[in-house]
């Protein structure tokens, strides 16, 4: 049961992955376009000339602005859509395009109960005695406020469909209609009912949202601290996302009203307010939620990358340098922290527990301290220029990032060095195994042009062991059919910084650079497949 529930969490964290994808180019448009177009930074600046009303250079930021929120504002069909692709099994596109379909169709219905009921009147808007913000605009769709959690109910439940009726033969009369052609009728038909559903039970769970919501917003920093631990312990197992994404996108992070429209989840609202000629201060509360990963991402782990150096053996020291420098400077540029934090997680798993307090404390240090930096995918440099030294201080208090950052280089530089040295911890340059920096693998004696993809079908027991290829931000993850095949020694030697397996899911770590493997690797299955050696 425990490694079924695993394999489940693992598919729909790396289904949240598609869409969460599309957000740091929404974030990156809406930044600039937003940023550049307001008026109090080009009076300041005096760029009027460059910038002002009027200018091509004014218009294009403007369209730009309007393209990144179109995104968030959208989300909801994004996330339905992504979510479907993840989960289905086989023929994504149709479970794509049944999950568009089944979208529109639960919200049309949804609409016409609320019509029907009184709730909203001819022209689409609320009736008077509706409660503010429970209904909303969808695509032009007036219904209740469901946010992702619409679009996660809609592609969880049409890939469950897909998956289930995707192969079904019907009677040769109806045959056209057979296969993957009846998902969508299928969806059709069940979502118009989910839609009545929804109308009787969505304000029932919508108030268990508001209630968890205010639990967590009232519980101050302590709530911050729980929330960074809880995450960072995730990364092993890769069910983060999972984790967050309640806050980041639903009222579960907290609401507030922006121009007169009730803006739902952590992330939503630092966005709203970035799009927002109002605003004069970002949400430090709603940023609780993220500040504190520009405190260790750019400057905790790179002190923690620092200590294993200098820890390591005079002789390794060269092999392990280049390892970690691009580890480090994955996590500064990008915030994307699994390989360094593979590099120690198995070989010293007490390092990673004080990582975990670390990062934890940097979350509740960040909100002490009322930063309120937003992020699209995480805190790196390239977020922390966007939404913290282009918003101004004023409105972000981003400069005190600084001498925070620099408490936490010293604190995990200087608590890593002592414990590797106290315990005697075997992190990366102090292992004896001759093997442990290597990572290249030699070409097929049988000249295969894709040696590491050879090299991972064989480390996950061959051809016939592997059930399903997909990938997050940083891991190849897999579904083998038999795990006692899989070979953790032949999968390291591709370059893998860490390897989790529960089950028949198998999690192999390979940082930025998985999705050109994953490709790589389908590639190789498929003339596999059709010439099998």
């Amino acid at each position: 049961m425990k490694d079924q529930i695993f394999s489940v969490l693992q598919r729909m964290g790396r289904s949240f992955m598609l869409p969460i994808a599309v957000l740091p180019a929404a974030g990156i448009l809406l930044g600039i376009g937003s940023s550049l177009t307001n008026e109090a930074m080009i009076k300041t600046y005096h760029l009027g000339a460059i910038l002002g009303d009027g200018t091509l250079l004014h218009i294009l930021l403007v369209i730009m602005n309007k393209v990144g929120s179109a995104i968030f504002d959208n989300l909801p069909l994004i996330f339905a859509v992504g979510v479907a692709i993840g989960m289905a099994k086989r023929e994504k596109e149709t479970a794509a395009l049944s999950a568009m379909i089944a979208f529109f169709v639960m919200n049309v219905s949804i609409s016409g109960v609320l019509e029907i009921t009184g709730k909203i009147l001819e022209d689409g808007s609320p009736a008077p005695d509706v409660l503010s913000g429970t209904i909303t605009s969808v695509c032009g769709i007036s219904t209740l406020q469901m946010g992702v959690f619409g679009g996660i109910l809609v592609g969880l439940g049409v890939a469950a469909l897909h998956n289930r009726f995707g192969k079904i033969s019907l009677p040769s009369a109806l045959s056209f209609f057979g296969g993957s052609r009846f998902v969508p009728i299928l969806s059709t038909v069940v979502y118009l009912f989910v839609g009545i559903l929804m109308y009787f039970i969505w304000p029932v769970i919508q108030n268990g949202i508001y209630a968890l919501g205010g639990l967590v917003t009232s519980s101050g920093y302590a709530g911050t601290f729980l929330f960074g631990i809880i995450k960072r312990a995730l990364i092993p197992f890769g069910l983060h996302h999972v984790f967050y994404l309640p806050f980041w996108q639903t009222a579960v992070g907290g609401t507030m009203t922006i121009d007169g429209h009730l803006i739902q989840g952590a992330q939503n609202i630092i966005f709203a307010q970035l799009a927002s000629p109002n605003t004069t201060r970002f949400s430090a509360d709603a940023a609780r939620f993220f500040s504190g990963e520009f405190i260790f991402m750019i400057f905790g782990l790179p002190g923690a990358a620092l200590a294993i150096y200098r820890q390591a053996k005079p002789e390794k020291k060269k092999a392990v340098g280049g390892l970690l420098f691009s580890a480090a400077l994955t996590s500064i540029l990008t915030g994307i922290t699994e390989p360094l934090e593979f590099s120690f997680l198995f070989a010293a798993p007490m390092l990673f527990g004080i990582h975990v307090i670390l990062a934890a404390s940097a979350y509740m240090a960040a909100h002490i301290l009322g930063i309120a930096v937003g992020l699209t995918f995480s805190g790196g440099l390239l977020d922390l220029f966007l939404f913290g030294i282009l918003q101004g201080n004023a409105k972000t208090n981003w400069l005190l990032i600084l001498p925070a950052g620099a408490v936490y280089f010293l604190l995990y530089y200087g608590l890593f060095s002592v414990l590797i040295r106290s315990f005697r911890l075997k992190t990366p340059g102090r292992l004896d195994d001759p093997s442990e920096s290597e990572s290249a693998v030699s070409a097929p004696s049988d000249g295969c042009s894709d040696p590491v993809s050879a090299a991972i079908v064989q480390g996950l027991g061959g051809f016939q062991n592997i059930s399903d290829v997909d990938c997050c931000a940083t891991r190849l993850r897999i579904t083998v059919h038999d795990p006692a095949k899989v070979r953790e020694d032949l999968l390291r030697r591709t370059g893998a910084r860490g390897i989790v397996q529960s089950g028949q899911g198998v999690q192999v770590v390979y940082g930025p650079k998985v999705d050109v493997i994953k490709s790589n690797l389908e590639d190789y299955l498929a003339k596999t497949e059709k010439s099998p050696p």
